[in-house]
């Protein structure tokens, strides 16, 4: 009888399961692509002045911090960070259950005239998205809004591109995509699919 094939260690392996599902962005993968995406939205702004993160609860927001921390590494600068609910603007209200309102927290200075890099872990259907392009109304008026998303899977049901994503992944419309998060979960950090 042959010996059984080793388990590879974790974090050696991207594309190992767990029992969360087939891992598909492990630790290391994470903060490179926030490294990545940091680079990017420097580049495409031509620096950080006039630069504001809001994340999108929960998820987007412990990333938007991820990404200012990085930009401040390479740039010695402090890009406001804040966080923008959408709740209350989300199109599919009467049709999932009850969710408590989470906070919004629009940095000191606003975003008026300002360059807003919208935040969030996974880009799907665009609906997301468009409802925080709609609570981003009623605080201000943006020169400009980018979307950085650490996943794109694909599907869209809105004309919604992210400038800056971390992967790639093409999915099936049944697989669920889960991002866990140190600051909110217990499980071990990174992207799986199931």
């Amino acid at each position: 009888m042959p010996a059984p094939t080793p388990e590879p260690e974790q974090g050696t392996d991207p594309e190992a399961s767990s029992s969360l599902g087939r891992v598909v962005l492990d630790v290391a993968a994470v903060n490179r692509a926030l490294t990545r995406i940091a680079h990017e939205v420097l580049e495409r702004n031509r620096g950080a002045q006039d630069v504001v993160l809001l994340g999108i609860p929960t998820r987007g927001v412990p990333l938007a911090h991820r990404v200012a921390a990085r930009i401040a590494e390479v740039e010695d600068v402090v890009v406001p960070v804040g966080a923008l609910d959408v709740t209350m603007y989300r199109d599919d209200l009467r049709m999932r259950p009850a969710r408590a309102l989470l906070p919004t927290d629009i940095p000191p200075g606003g975003i008026d005239g300002r360059t807003v890099v919208l935040v969030d872990d996974v880009l799907y259907s665009g609906r997301t998205i468009r409802a925080a392009l709609d609570a981003m109304n009623d605080v201000g008026r943006p020169a400009a809004v980018q979307l950085a998303v650490l996943v794109d899977r694909g599907h869209r049901e809105l004309p919604i591109r992210a400038d800056f994503v971390g992967k790639n992944l093409p999915t099936s419309t049944h697989e669920k995509v889960a991002v866990r998060l140190s600051e909110l979960d217990d499980e071990a950090e990174g992207v799986t699919i199931r």
